[in-house]
């Protein structure tokens, strides 16, 4: 008998620990991770017919959801726009009266993104690792990746050239799966 309950309390521990562990690593990656504006990243995922998760990675490492965000190069805002972008996008959507400084404002961000997006995927057919290329280096630069065949076999890079690039497509792939483990996004 008393091995009997030395076994079960044994069993009752590692359940414990295993529990924990589970709750404590998604606890940590919560913290990571974050996932803010998330009713703003629905409505326009959902508007441009876009995954929620792919808007939040791009989001996550773009920016960390700092809506203040600027890069070295003059991307601004949660979604790390060009203001020439933004400025382009807001002209296709009727966006009267844009300026730079409102790519600060997260739902303007959010909500000129993923057009951006829903555009990069209708011109590299919903081919993600184009996508995502052509969102951090500029649909034109990807289009003369698919021309030179050291970087490309048809319709699919094989090398992308700039570090930076490859870098960014490898870690929002990362990301999109761990959001997609650690949110539900209403469908």
């Amino acid at each position: 008998m008393r091995a009997l309950l030395k076994a079960v309390f044994i069993i009752i521990m590692l359940i414990l620990v295993i529990f924990g562990f589970r709750v404590g690593r998604e606890i940590y990656y919560q913290q990571r991770y974050p996932l803010e504006y998330k009713e703003i990243i629905e409505e326009y995922a959902n508007q441009y017919n876009l995954d929620p998760y792919l808007v939040a990675s791009v989001i996550w490492v773009e920016s960390k959801f700092d809506k203040d965000a600027q890069s070295g190069k003059g991307a601004l805002g949660l979604m790390q726009i060009m203001p020439d972008t933004g400025e382009w996008i807001a002209g296709k959507e009727q966006y009267t009266d844009f300026t730079a400084t409102d790519l600060f404002e997260p739902e303007i961000s959010i909500a000129l993104g993923c057009w951006y997006l829903n555009y990069l995927n209708e011109r590299f057919s919903y081919n993600m690792p184009l996508v995502l290329a052509a969102y951090n280096s500029g649909p034109g630069r990807v289009d003369e990746w698919l021309a030179n065949e050291d970087y490309a076999e048809g319709d699919r890079l094989v090398h992308i050239p700039y570090g930076e690039t490859e870098d960014f497509v490898k870690r929002v792939e990362k990301t999109y799966e761990i959001y997609q483990e650690l949110y539900t996004f209403d469908e």
